[in-house]
């Protein structure tokens, strides 16, 4: 069993952190930029996406770099991507260099993603696990400093054994009940909550759709929400109207702080607020200060 006591998690309970796609591919000098307002704005940690590979680790470098007390996370590595080495030599760097703020994220990804990189995606839960023996091996990146993406039974039973917790992503507060009772009360869990401050439902919808339906070509998504009760007809196109709603907080920041509060009731530490934008890269600074009023109450 993983020992879960690090400070480095025990820092983000009960406070909510910024997953966003922006942080990666917008220019680094406005994503720094915009890391660091969110460092001053209180949120606890920041998720970097990384299932392309490339250069996640000088993105996070970068941000932990610019900012004061933020923790960095990469939500996720992808495990296909990236040699046990490489991230066990740069984790340890991080680590080392600012003070404990660098969590390691690592994740399985998806067969038609990987398999359209021309890489062989097979037996994911058993690559994870040797990804996890490799990084054992090197002694630079130990349980406590990091988490598995991990929705369905055996990822989140490998999450508890091997690591201080779970990043599950595209959940509702049902599956973080779900995960909590999988993962046991010790294990750190943080939820990713897709939100988009707008009131017309329409509008809202649309905006969400046009994320969700490209989850909604992944296997391992929807699979995890057949095992959460939403049928063929909540899956097809770009989801039903009780998907959209079930996944993505959408209206006023009280709706948004009363979804965060579910997360947390039903067993979730921490919580990964993702911004949905129209462009991916973009860097919803306003949207940011909004919930932070919200969200982040001072000190």
């Amino acid at each position: 069993m993983a020992s879960n006591d690090s400070h480095l998690v025990q820092r983000l309970h009960g406070r909510v952190g910024i997953w966003s796609v922006g942080l990666r591919r917008a220019d680094v000098d406005a994503a720094v930029q915009s890391a660091c307002e969110l460092d001053s704005l209180g949120f606890a940690a920041v998720w970097i996406p990384g299932s392309s590979g490339g250069d996640l680790f000088d993105r996070v470098a970068a941000v932990l770099d610019a900012t004061r007390s933020i923790v960095a996370a990469t939500g996720v590595l992808n495990v296909w991507m990236h040699t046990v080495e490489e991230v066990a030599a740069r984790s340890s760097e991080l680590s080392a260099q600012f003070d404990d703020r660098f969590l390691l994220g690592i994740g399985c990804s998806h067969r038609p993603l990987v398999d359209r990189l021309g890489l062989q995606y097979s037996a994911p839960l058993a690559k994870v696990a040797a990804f996890l023996d490799g990084l054992d091996d090197s002694t630079h990146v130990p349980p406590s400093r990091r988490v598995l993406a991990a929705l369905g039974p055996r990822m989140l039973a490998l999450a508890a054994a091997r690591s201080a917790g779970a990043h599950p992503f595209n959940v509702t507060p049902t599956h973080t009940a779900m995960a909590r009772q999988a993962l046991g009360p010790a294990s750190f869990l943080a939820p990713e909550l897709k939100v988009i401050l707008e009131t017309a439902p329409t509008k809202a919808r649309e905006i969400a759709r046009a994320q969700l339906g490209l989850h909604l070509k992944l296997p391992n998504y929807v699979a995890n929400l057949k095992r959460l009760g939403f049928g063929d007809d909540d899956l097809s196109g770009a989801g039903s109207d009780r998907l959209v709603d079930a996944l993505v907080a959408w209206g006023d920041e009280e709706t948004v702080r009363r979804r965060v509060a579910e997360h947390i009731d039903a067993g979730a530490n921490h919580v990964c607020i993702n911004v949905l934008t129209p462009d991916l890269a973009d860097l919803p600074i306003e949207t940011w200060r909004r919930l932070a009023s919200a969200l982040c109450p001072p000190g």
